[in-house]
């Protein structure tokens, strides 16, 4: 009988070796600095490169308005056209001006200058001898007078700065909901973590007093048997928590960036081992929060605000379209005068200056006998208007279910959590009842290990749904097109 006790000390010994050198690698560390999530949110607004990226699409978007208006610069032109055959100069004319086009209209302001000659030139074309300068309008009175090509891309291209503003905001929302799951995510693998290993410390702690007792012979040997179990299998658990919380710190650092003083590209930061999340706060939302994030989101949620846009540039593109219905009448009226001719004897008045008597005018019309095109893209525009409006309040419907439905999971993570606070609570009592017992011998080892592992299991459980819950507020403020963020605000 001796020499079986003495086997199993030597056995125990050899056990609590193997324990002792399975222990985890990375001990806690002994300073910590906490890295709240309101902060973190502030460091992925301000250096993210998607972030960054989501602001270049509003000044892409301007530069678009830049070259629409370029269909409105004044141009400057010169033409010259010459012949000669033989000895003979057949013409040679020369004509050049500036056109300036008036964007509140579609009228266009053209100033020319005129110099022709030649033995064969066209009458028409005669000229003085100092040339013919021109000052004159083009206005459609027609079609293109209230709106026309270049007013209506100029109008879509402003019109296409707020769809960028709201495919900005998009980008970063997501970005910053996906933060927050990452965020959340790492608290969680630090919350188990620190359970684990502080229930692997009490078990390894136990399984020393109780190997020193049955040394003594002051509890049975078999109990030793069951504290090594219990600490060999919290210290397994510890060692993959280990590995979850390191992972989920990588997967925060890719949310982790910075720039350099000069503004220049983001820099990855690496986060160092000392850096623990903030607790997660169990805040009450109320009704009003709700009824506020779902008024915002049908007037600010980014499709929305998209589908809104696109609304107007078809209502923009439909007025162009029946504007094609007019027939094109083009007015063209042009004022002349000959420049002065150096040297004294010349009449200003009477030769030179611009008057009522000496001008030019011109009407242009075009008009399609069918307008079978323009009936066409017209009846096309009007369809894309009913689809994007359908579009509109489908979606604008599925944002309120989403919002709502978001709404209920926290509401009732809410309760879980209540519930569950009360149950470890309740389990920690039990645990110091059943190691009372235990201590004055009306209890075994066996039942205050399971006490203490249920224990364990239940505040894991809480630290889940507390996870939870702080994700549910991500996506409540998500699905009400808000970035998560703003809730820390």
């Amino acid at each position: 009988m001796r020499k079986v006790v003495f086997g199993i000390g030597l056995l125990l010994t050899g056990q609590l070796s193997l324990v002792v050198s399975a222990q985890p690698t990375t001990a806690p560390p002994a300073d910590t600095t906490v890295f709240s999530a309101a902060d973190f949110y502030q460091v992925v607004s301000g250096y993210h490169p998607i972030v960054r990226q989501a602001a270049l699409l509003s000044s892409e978007a301007q530069q678009e308005v830049t070259q629409a208006r370029g269909a409105f610069d004044p141009k400057l032109f010169s033409v010259y056209d010459r012949k000669e055959f033989g000895k003979s100069l057949y013409y040679d004319k020369w004509q050049s001006g500036v056109a300036v086009p008036i964007l509140p209209g579609g009228l266009e302001v053209k100033i020319t200058y005129d110099q022709n000659r030649g033995e064969y030139l066209n009458p028409e074309e005669s000229v003085p001898s100092s040339g013919l300068a021109a000052v004159g309008v083009r206005v459609p009175i027609g079609q293109g007078l209230l709106i026309d090509a270049r007013r209506n891309a100029l109008r879509q291209a402003q019109l296409a700065v707020r769809l960028a503003d709201a495919d900005r905001l998009k980008l970063i929302n997501q970005t910053l909901y996906n933060a927050a799951n990452t965020y959340w995510e790492w608290y969680l693998a630090h919350q188990q973590y620190r359970l684990l290993r502080e229930g692997y410390q009490l078990a390894d702690t136990r399984f020393g007093a109780v190997r020193e007792r049955a040394l003594l012979g002051d509890a049975a040997i078999i109990d030793t048997t069951e504290a090594l179990i219990t600490a060999q299998e919290r210290l397994v658990q510890l060692q993959q928590t280990e590995v979850d919380l390191q992972n989920a710190r990588l997967r925060l650092t890719v949310f982790l960036w910075n720039s350099d003083e000069a503004g220049g590209a983001p820099q990855p930061v690496d986060m160092p081992a000392t850096v623990v999340p903030q607790s997660a706060p169990i805040d009450q939302i109320d009704e009003t929060t709700l009824q506020n994030l779902l008024r915002r989101a049908a007037e600010q949620h980014p499709e929305l605000l998209k589908l809104t846009t696109k609304g107007r540039q078809l209502a923009m593109e439909e007025r162009f379209q029946r504007s094609l219905l007019q027939p094109q009448i083009t007015l063209n009226a042009n004022v002349l005068s000959r420049p002065p001719l150096p040297g004294p004897g010349y009449d200003w008045a009477s030769d030179y200056a611009f008057r009522a008597d000496n001008y030019k005018i011109g009407v242009d019309l075009t008009f399609p006998l069918f307008l079978r095109k323009e009936r066409g893209k017209l009846r096309q525009v009007q369809l894309q208007t009913q689809q994007v409006e359908l579009e509109r309040q489908q979606t604008g419907r599925n944002i309120t279910n989403e919002v709502e439905v978001a709404w209920n999971e926290l509401k009732a993570l809410e309760g879980q959590i209540t519930v569950q606070q009360q149950t470890v609570a309740n389990q920690r009592t039990l645990l110091e009842a059943e190691q009372q017992k235990f201590d004055i011998g009306e209890s075994s080892l066996f039942l205050v290990n399971s006490r203490e592992t249920k224990l364990i299991d239940l505040q894991l459980k809480l630290e889940e749904l507390r996870a939870k819950h702080q994700k549910a507020v991500a996506a409540l403020w998500y699905a009400a097109g808000t970035n998560p963020g703003a809730q820390t605000r």
